[in-house]
C-alpha cells in the first residue's frame, strides 16, 4: 500500500506494473491474507500499525479479485481502468501535432512491438499493453536469475524509455493539464 500509493503519484507506469505483481504475489500466497500477513508484510520494517494498514490493503484486494473473478489470471478493474487511460493518452498524444518527439518515441518501438504480437499468443491487446506486458515478462524473468537475451535487452529498453515518456506524460496531464491542440 506504501509503495502502491507513492509510485501511483510519482510514475504510473512504475505503479501498474507493481500492481501487477502484486496480484501475482497475492496469488503465490494462494489467496490467503493469514499467510500474506505472516510470510510477506511482517517481513518488512513496519510498525504494528503500518503492518495492519497493509494488511487491510491486501484483504481488500483479495475481495476484489474474489468479486472480479481474477483469483487465478487476469488484473483488477483499478489496474485495467489505469491501462485504459494511459491508452486514451497514447492515443491522444500520437494524434496531436505538438508530441514530435512522443511520435518519434513511438516509432521507434513500433518495430519492437509488431514482433511480441506476431509471437504472442493470439489474444488481442492494445500496443500500450503489449509494451507493459514485455516489461512484466522480462522483470519477471530477471526475478527468477533467467536469462534475458542481448535483443530483448535492446527491446526492453526501448520499450521503457518509451513507456517512462508515456509516464511523464500523465504527470505532466494530472498535474498541469496538457494542450493537445
Amino acid at each position: 500500500m506504501f509503495i502502491a500509493d507513492e509510485l501511483r503519484k510519482t510514475n504510473i507506469a512504475e505503479y501498474l506494473l507493481y500492481m501487477w505483481q502484486m496480484e501475482d504475489t497475492i496469488r503465490a500466497f494462494g489467496c490467503s491474507l493469514g499467510r500474506i500477513r505472516r510470510e510477506y508484510v511482517d517481513r518488512f520494517d513496519y510498525t504494528d500499525e503500518q503492518k495492519e494498514e497493509e494488511t487491510d490493503w491486501f484483504g481488500n484486494l483479495i475481495r476484489m479479485m474474489n468479486q472480479e473473478g481474477c483469483r487465478e489470471t487476469g488484473h483488477l478493474q483499478i489496474n485495467r481502468v489505469t491501462m485504459q487511460m494511459l491508452t486514451d493518452l497514447h492515443r491522444q498524444l500520437l494524434e496531436s501535432p505538438k508530441f514530435p518527439f512522443y511520435n518519434a518515441a513511438y516509432y521507434k518501438v513500433l518495430p519492437f512491438i509488431v514482433e511480441l504480437r506476431n509471437r504472442g499468443a493470439g489474444h488481442e491487446e492494445n500496443e500500450i499493453e503489449t509494451c507493459f506486458n514485455s516489461l512484466y515478462g522480462v522483470m519477471m524473468l530477471r526475478l527468477q536469475k533467467k536469462e534475458i537475451t542481448p535483443n530483448t535487452q535492446h527491446a526492453v529498453k526501448e520499450i521503457s524509455t518509451f513507456i517512462g515518456m508515456l509516464a511523464d506524460y500523465y504527470k505532466k496531464d494530472k498535474e498541469e493539464g496538457l494542450k493537445f491542440e
